[in-house]
């Protein structure tokens, strides 16, 4: 590299190699760079250097990176740095490069941006950010705020992708790029379009979606070609007139803004097919709507449309539900003016964060959850983070008796301060089985896990709601608790009784406390045949168990009086006083105390009556046995079990793919015979019992394992946590050391409590339940025989073998197996993404990635020609090729698959004029022209 004086404007010289001479000047051109920029450059060089001298080594960047004029770099993580030693290496190859894709979350890429302008012959960049997480699992935005003024000199570029960064406006060399056919720049922070933004003419799809736009120019109008635009999840009060200009849009999606109305222009888009405005604050829409002659989808769901044209109503495509259609307006009145207030934000699944402001707004999760936030309630915009996390004992807390019935919700940043209060509502599982319980929202402050005043929405078709209000966020999760009965004691004392059982009441006489206490009451009903059957003693019996608590840890000044039932059947006056015991046991229940002799015990005729100075568990028992500690102990564990069956299902289409369950008795039929039709497998394992957030492990035996990966794999075995109400299963994928091309394998797989022993019995396979107590259950797994897969004989490449190919037919243009091993080079980290669009199930995805999990290569290959394979008699699977690639955001590949098709076209149309089969038609045309 050396520096030439010339004239005005001067330039820096990289070393051209002889393959650039025979180059057109102006490519040559390409690989000079404007000596202003020469020390920005040489710190580039520099920084190169120092990355080159940090990897010796490094694989050919040509093998690894370019292929052909493509260079896909966004899937390395240090692509921008491969980019700048390829122009330095082989700038006549980059030079001529038509694709590039970066990531924008790289630390290099303000270097890199400078070489842009120079790759003259650009059809498509793709500049986007999200490949990153942060430490709340949020894809970052990228850094891009703007783009070289000379990117509007790149007169090919057609299709530029600008996506999750942080442009608040857009790049004033964008308008220039008159050849422009698409543009994404969705997921930035832009508040407005630039007025010449019209000289788009060429542009067929723009996507702003995610954004701040306020407002449109009237220069939209001017995209006479535009065909898709999507400017759904702003903050659009109003559209331009200009918009009915649009007469070529086939879809146009307005969905989460602030629509009050829309113009009538709209009528004028004879071309629309989906027009999408949910989520808006629309009181009223033009009749004109539903004599749209392509329209197939009109969506109004959840606005503000009390009455709409009887004409829109009644068309078969149009969607209107969560309108207050029908009320009048008196009755809407507050409502309205509050709604029109509160912005709705409706997250889709993907998304993790939303945005609060002072003026408060509505939110609305894709899995149920719902918060609402008044005005004020935030005094500045203020970023909110969400996640629902898979039950953990490390973020549940649950007591004695509670019952698991949602997901963990987790709200950050944690401990914010909120100036009102901020309602959630959260659906949970309904405690069907579940009595005289309530349904609390517990929260962690950080510090203390406490429950929050809740109200339950009953609900006929879906889940049942809590609601409940926070002025802090952190941890939230749905629980059923025991009823839980409280009051505030003053010095002049005070009566609390059970709403559980009127019969149980507790009396704090004056002076006994000199400070007011907060005392909590709960009660577990006990049936007597519980009793009976857990003792195997029909003359047991017991009382109602009582919990009772305080906030403080000092004893009253005068004893407590409290009011026991006797158990049923039980008077006062036919007892015998020999067989009635008072126990009193300890926060965990661990042990059991008899009281009896050291309490003033009395008798009414149905209730017993004693005093004590502290709180605790207290329970009436009334049995022939001399000492009942070790028995109570022993029913109240058993009175928090649950009887639980396990499962261990394949697929019948691939048995390698295992559902492992565990499940309470009376779900186990229905489960079953919900998944009869896609699952095989053993019995349900015997009966076992089980805690509430009990841990317990599977692990595989006798020639099957798992993948060792995972993060719920501990030692080869899974890790699982028993929660009644919740879905206690996981899908897996099993293989076997053992060759099983000559025979079929059988193994199994064991359930434990605790740590695997280290003996395995002979007979584990014939026997349910082991000698050890942590053992809880065995099921058997059989792996088939593996059958030939195709393509087995044929030539290999990276390790698979691939069939003859010719996808489609000659006539209309065909891919072949060369072809695909072309288009596969540049599929890159979105072939699970152009997988699903090819309709590939997302099993068949999990399984490829699963079985090539370390070679991102061999990922793509077998996904592509798996879908080859299934579709090779399809007449119409180049063209769903052409599709799942544009579905995918690969226009790229799509132009490459079309130009491939159009070749063999020709190729085909060349052959027959050659053996003369068009001649006949040929002189017809002739004859026509010359008329």
């Amino acid at each position: 590299m050396h520096i030439c004086s010339l004239s005005e404007p001067s330039f820096l010289f990289f070393p051209i190699p002889a393959a650039c001479r025979c180059l057109p000047a102006w490519q040559v051109r390409a690989c000079l760079v404007p000596l202003d920029k020469t020390q920005k450059m040489a710190e580039l060089l520099k920084l190169v250097e120092e990355h080159e001298e940090g990897a010796p080594g490094a694989p050919s960047l040509t093998d690894s990176c370019l292929a052909d004029n493509r260079l896909t770099l966004d899937v390395y993580p240090d692509g921008c740095c491969r980019l700048l030693r390829l122009f330095k290496r082989q700038p006549a190859e980059v030079v001529q490069v038509e694709l590039l894709r970066l990531s924008s979350n790289d630390h290099l890429l303000d270097a890199a941006l400078i070489i842009l302008p120079y790759l003259k012959r650009l059809k498509s960049l793709v500049l986007k950010g999200g490949h990153v997480r942060d430490e709340f699992g949020s894809c970052q935005h990228g850094s891009l705020t703007s783009l070289p003024p000379d990117i509007g000199t790149l007169r090919f570029l057609t299709h530029l992708d600008l996506s999750f960064n942080s442009l608040s406006t857009l790049p004033s060399c964008i308008p220039c790029l008159t050849s422009l056919r698409m543009l994404l720049v969705s997921h930035n922070n832009l508040v407005a379009l630039p007025e010449n933004f019209g000289s788009l003419s060429k542009l067929t799809f723009f996507s702003a979606m995610k954004n701040q736009l306020k407002d449109l120019p009237q220069s939209i109008g001017e995209l006479a070609a535009l065909e898709e635009l999507d400017l759904s999840e702003n903050v659009l009060e109003h559209l331009p007139e200009e918009v009915g200009n649009l007469h070529s849009c086939t879809e146009l999606d307005l969905s989460g803004n602030q629509l009050s109305s829309i113009p009538d222009c709209l009528g004028n888009l004879k071309s629309l097919r989906r027009l999408h405005l949910h989520s808006n604050l629309l009181v009223t829409v033009p009749a004109s709507l539903a004599s749209l002659p392509n329209l197939s989808r009109l969506d109004l769901q959840s606005n503000l449309l009390r009455a709409v044209p009887p004409e829109i109503q009644t068309a078969p495509f149009v969607h209107l539900r969560g309108n207050p259609l029908g009320e009048t307006e008196l009755s809407l009145q507050a409502d309205e003016s509050s709604a029109t207030e509160l912005r709705r934000l409706f997250l889709a699944p993907e998304e993790d964060s939303f945005t609060v402001t002072s003026e408060g707004c509505e939110v609305f999760l894709a899995c149920g959850i719902r918060f609402y936030f008044p005005p004020e309630a935030a005094s500045d915009s203020l970023r909110i983070h969400f996640r629902t996390l898979a039950p953990d004992p490390r973020w549940v807390k649950l007591r004695h008796h509670d019952v698991l019935l949602s997901k963990v919700l987790e709200l950050q940043p944690h401990g914010v301060k909120f100036q009102q209060e901020v309602e959630i509502w959260m659906p949970y599982a309904s405690p069907e089985t579940l009595h005289k319980r309530e349904v609390v929202v517990r929260t962690f402050s950080g510090q203390s896990w406490s429950d929050l005043r809740t109200q339950v929405e009953k609900r006929r078709s879906k889940k049942d709601v809590a609601r409940c209000s926070v002025l802090h966020f952190s941890w939230f999760l749905v629980v059923s608790r025991l009823v839980q009965n409280e009051c505030k004691v003053s010095t002049e004392g005070t009566l609390l009784f059970s709403s559980v059982d009127p019969n149980i009441k507790v009396t704090f006489p004056p002076g006994v406390t000199e400070e007011t206490r907060s005392v909590k009451l709960q009660v577990l009903p006990v049936s007597a045949e519980e009793i009976a059957e857990l003792t195997a003693d029909a003359e047991c019996k017991a009382s109602p168990l009582l919990c009772l608590s305080q906030d403080s840890l000092v004893d009253f000044l005068t004893p407590v009086r409290i009011q026991l039932p006797l158990p049923l059947g039980v008077t006062g006056s036919n007892l015998d006083w020999s067989r009635l015991h008072l126990l009193c046991g300890d926060v965990e229940g661990q042990t059991w105390d008899d009281i009896t002799n050291e309490v003033m015990l009395e008798l009414t005729h149905l209730c017993a009556v004693f005093e004590v100075t502290h709180f605790s568990w207290y329970w009436l028992w009334y049995t022939t046995k001399t000492y009942i500690g070790g028995i109570a102990r022993k029913v109240y564990e058993r009175l928090r079990m649950y009887q639980v069956n396990f499962i261990a299902l394949q697929r019948k289409k691939d048995p390698e793919q295992v559902l492992l369950q565990c499940l309470p008795k009376h779900k186990v039929d229905p489960v079953l015979k919900k998944l009869q039709d896609r699952y095989r497998g053993p019995e349900p394992s015997d009966m076992v019992e089980m805690f509430e957030g009990e841990q317990f492990f599977a692990a595989f035996e006798r020639g099957i394992s798992i993948d060792m990966d995972r993060p719920d794999c501990v030692d080869g075995r899974l890790s699982f946590i028993f929660y009644s109400h919740l879905k206690n299963m996981k899908e897996i994928y099993v293989t076997s050391p053992v060759d099983r091309k000559g025979q079929a394998v059988k193994g199994q797989v064991s359930f434990y409590r605790g740590a695997v022993p280290e003996s395995i019995p002979e007979d584990a396979s014939r026997r349910r339940r082991g000698p050890d107590s942590l053992w809880l259950a065995t099921l058997p797994i059989k792996l088939p025989r593996l059958k030939p897969r195709w393509g087995e004989t044929s030539s290999s490449s990276n390790g698979f073998s691939f069939p003859p190919l010719n996808l489609g037919n000659a006539e209309t243009g065909y891919l072949t197996q060369a072809n695909l091993l072309s288009i596969a080079r540049r599929v890159g980290a979105d072939w699970q993404t152009i997988g699903l669009n090819l309709g590939l199930t997302y099993q068949q995805i999990e399984r490829i990635g699963y079985n090539n999990r370390e070679d991102l290569d061999k990922q793509i290959l077998d996904m592509l020609f798996s879908w080859a394979q299934q579709n090779s008699e399809d007449p119409d699977c180049v063209s769903k090729l052409i599709r799942a690639m544009k579905e995918s955001g690969r226009q790229d590949i799509a132009d490459e698959v079309e130009t491939i098709i159009e070749l063999g076209r020709q190729k085909y149309r060349e052959s027959i004029r050659r053996v003369g089969l068009e001649q006949e038609s040929s002189t017809e045309d002739s004859a026509i022209a010359m008329t």
